[in-house]
């Protein structure tokens, strides 16, 4: 027999075999634990170098003798010493020389077989070392107990009790020395002082109640038990009082025995521990955050399965939604509650350390930043969890996220729009700056000089397109469009949309087939709002169909709805694209069809009017250089005859109104631009009309009173003082009541239009305006 003891390591396995083995398993695992083993050959040669019950396993080793291995572990459990010790039979040969259930019989526990696995020992010697230091500690804690009660039993023997006895005919108090020191009374009366003296040192409030007791006793119950505060000093100390009453021969009270003991310091600690134990359930159900105790459970093979609640705060229901918790496990009341979750309590229960973590409870359809921490010892397994719902600022993180990634997006775009824009005018801006210089250098030759003005009237339609689709846009954004919606008929609609993009179309020399409905179908909506829309898409489809396609525009009857398709074989649009062709300032094609054209808000804005129309737009394509088909969807309207187009109304008041000639007459222009200013004055002047210029409002207002003209153009955006200021000033004076007023301004919209009545105009041109804009203007005022 060898022992490697030293005194760092401890002593709690004994290792007995009949070979002198130094098995490398058995001395892993020995190191692994902390241990030292104590080898032995035979039981009684082990357990000699031990206390009793030292040991907290002994492993009995196979030496070739099957019998000898039973009759050693036979031999340990039959000592009293051992007969308690787990014993577990290593190093058996496989297959096993005997039956298996033979050690069990015998004694052993378990049996580990060869070839011997250092996870499996070290696993069950943790376990059974474990247990015996627990049950050593156990042990000495219950010895220490022992202890501190029997130094109390004595302390409170040793301690120095207030007696006295009464003799309740004579008035007589007979007490001991400590009573009379504690209530106040004189020494020398200590043996025959009425009880009123005594009573006397008991607070006030604490009379009545311990008179009324021991008149109790007196009366017939025997004994009495009271609490009550004597005078101190400048304070008060509490006193447990407990006495009996003795009667006489004939059943009458003679006397009344008693002990007082002074209990001011079992009475503040109690006070103490109550205050304690209050400022701790303030605390846990006053704080806003979610706050439980729970237990974990586990299931057969000792993994966290479960947890019940134990105790749970106020918050707790408003940070999870679960009402009644305590006593009930989250398996109870969230069946689907994520493993996860009992994993990281399980580790917090096993190992003792503090977690701080964030994490989802889909279950709960919430995201919790939790504390969890063990409350006392591992055997517990019970732990503290401080959580706080944070699902609304992970929804806001996301959000965040997604209105970057949204921003983003929209800055890419918004700086290809500004490129395209940028392009886009110079489009137009370069021939007319061209035809301009012709016109300059040969004024003379006239057909040139009219071509180029043909071109230059083009581009420039072109460019107040360009302008008009943006000032939709920003009306559509704002929400300050307004439909004019009446009864019309939508082949009315389809046919105004084909002959304004005629010229586009024909331009490509694309083939264009109309296909009206068969029968007439009638919508309440906005005539030119529809038109644009329809347009929109013909023009569309004609800048992303390569030269000598074909476009198709057709329109149908689907229930209670009317289907308008515009259909190419141009480029086609990406399935993955289909989405995106409708989104603000987006051209999916602009890379197949270079130099197509456009501001990619033209789709946006069908969408947009559309849907203000209450209907739906949609975009199909089988893939790219297949062709695309965009479907509009209109709501009917009622069955009703479709009202008479303008003209057609018996209306002829306007008609008179538009044959009726203009008559020249004085009109002052008044812009800061002074280009614009001369170029109106000059077209005016062409027109037959006399046009004197201001180029601000105060020089308006100084030449009004002597020009008296008919009519002023007012420009509203000047600087210093505005066309609305200046409108106001001439509507403040009598003596220019007469003028009609008209503003010129680039802002078209309805609310504009309004703006400008409310402010006294009577009419409301936009730029730039045409020559016939100009003389409808001029017949109406």
């Amino acid at each position: 027999m060898t022992d490697n003891t030293d005194n760092g390591n401890r002593r709690s396995v004994l290792f007995i075999c009949k070979r002198a083995i130094d098995d490398p398993i058995v001395n892993q695992v020995s190191r692994e634990l902390d241990q030292t083993i104590v080898r032995a050959t035979t039981p009684l040669d082990g357990l000699a170098q031990s206390r009793a019950g030292d040991f907290a396993l002994i492993l009995v080793g196979y030496s070739g003798d099957a019998q000898g291995m039973l009759d050693t572990i036979r031999a340990v459990r039959a000592n009293p010493r051992s007969s308690r010790t787990p014993i577990v039979a290593v190093g058996l040969p496989q297959p096993m020389p005997f039956p298996q259930e033979l050690l069990y019989d015998v004694g052993a526990i378990a049996v580990l077989t060869e070839p011997l696995s250092p996870t499996i020992l070290r696993a069950k010697a943790r376990f059974y070392i474990d247990a015996f230091d627990s049950q050593r500690e156990r042990r000495r804690a219950e010895a220490e107990l022992e202890q501190t009660r029997s130094r109390l039993e004595r302390i409170v023997e040793a301690a120095e009790l207030g007696i006295w006895s009464w003799d309740i005919a004579a008035d007589r108090v007979e007490a001991d020395t400590r009573m009379a020191a504690l209530f106040g009374v004189a020494p020398e009366r200590r043996l025959d002082a009425p009880i009123a003296d005594y009573l006397a040192a008991i607070h006030s409030d604490d009379v009545a109640p311990t008179v009324a007791q021991i008149d109790a006793a007196i009366a017939g119950a025997g004994g009495y038990a009271a609490t009550y505060r004597i005078r101190a000093g400048n304070g008060w100390r509490w006193m447990i009082a407990r006495g009996h009453v003795e009667y006489g021969a004939d059943g009458a009270p003679r006397e009344v025995h008693g002990v007082v003991m002074d209990a001011t310091r079992q009475r503040e600690a109690e006070q103490q521990l109550r205050a304690t134990e209050e400022r701790y359930r303030t605390v846990f159900d006053s704080i806003d955050e979610g706050l439980c105790v729970i237990d974990m459970l586990y299931d057969t093979e000792g993994r966290p399965c479960d947890y019940r609640f134990v105790e749970a705060n106020p918050a707790f229901i408003k940070h999870t939604g679960l009402a009644d918790a305590v006593g009930r496990t989250i398996r109870e009341m969230v069946p689907g509650h994520e493993q996860h979750w009992f994993d990281i309590y399980g580790q917090v229960a096993a190992t003792g350390e503090a977690v701080r973590y964030e994490n989802e409870a889909k279950g709960l359809d919430r995201w919790y930043d939790v504390y969890a921490v063990r409350l006392g010892g591992p055997e517990n397994r019970r732990v503290a969890v401080l959580f706080t719902d944070i699902t609304e600022r992970r929804r806001s993180e996301a959000a965040l996220r997604r209105m970057a990634a949204d921003l983003s997006e929209a800055n890419r775009l918004k700086t290809e729009f500004l490129a395209t824009l940028a392009h886009e005018l110079r489009n137009p801006l370069a021939p007319i700056r061209s035809g301009l210089q012709f016109i300059r250098r040969a004024p003379g030759d006239l057909d040139a000089v009219a071509r180029v003005q043909d071109i230059m009237e083009r581009q420039l339609d072109h460019l107040v397109n360009l302008v008009d689709d943006l000032l939709d846009v920003a009306r559509i954004t704002r929400g300050q469009v307004e439909l004019r919606r009446e009864r019309i008929e939508l082949a009315t609609v389809l046919a105004a949309a084909a002959e304004t993009s005629m010229p586009l179309i024909e331009a490509a020399r694309h083939g264009f087939d109309l296909r009206l409905p068969g029968e007439a179908l009638a919508l309440d909506a906005d005539p030119t709002r529809l038109t644009q829309v329809v347009s929109n898409l013909l023009n569309n489809a004609a800048r992303y169909t390569p030269k000598g396609g074909s476009i198709v525009l057709a329109a149908a009857r689907e229930g209670d709805e009317a289907v308008v398709t515009v259909s190419d074989n141009g480029i086609g649009i990406a399935p993955d694209k289909l989405d995106d062709v409708f989104r603000m300032f987006t051209q999916v094609g602009q890379a197949q069809q270079p130099g197509s054209g456009g501001l990619g808000i033209g789709l946006s804005l069908v969408r947009s009017l559309v849907e203000l129309h209450g209907g739906s737009v949609g975009a199909a394509s089988t893939g790219t250089n297949a062709g695309s088909v965009f479907t509009v969807r209109l709501p009917l309207a009622a069955d009703a005859a479709p009202s008479l187009p303008a003209g057609e109304a018996g209306d002829t008041g306007s008609q008179v109104a538009e044959d009726a000639p203009a008559t020249g007459c004085s009109v002052l222009v008044v812009d800061d631009n002074r280009d614009a200013a001369e170029t109106l004055a000059a077209l005016l002047n062409m027109m037959g009309h006399r046009a004197p210029v201001a180029n601000d409002g105060r020089q308006a207002l100084r030449m009004l009173p002597s020009l008296m003209p008919d009519v002023v153009f007012l420009d509203l955006g000047m600087p210093g003082m505005s066309g609305y200021e200046v409108a106001a000033a001439i509507r403040q004076d009598p003596r220019l009541a007469g003028i009609r007023l008209v503003a010129l301004t680039g802002w078209g919209g309805e609310a504009d239009r309004a703006k400008t009545s409310a402010a006294g105009f009577d009419e409301h041109l936009t730029k730039p305006a045409t020559v016939e804009a100009i003389e409808e203007v001029l017949r109406r005022v």
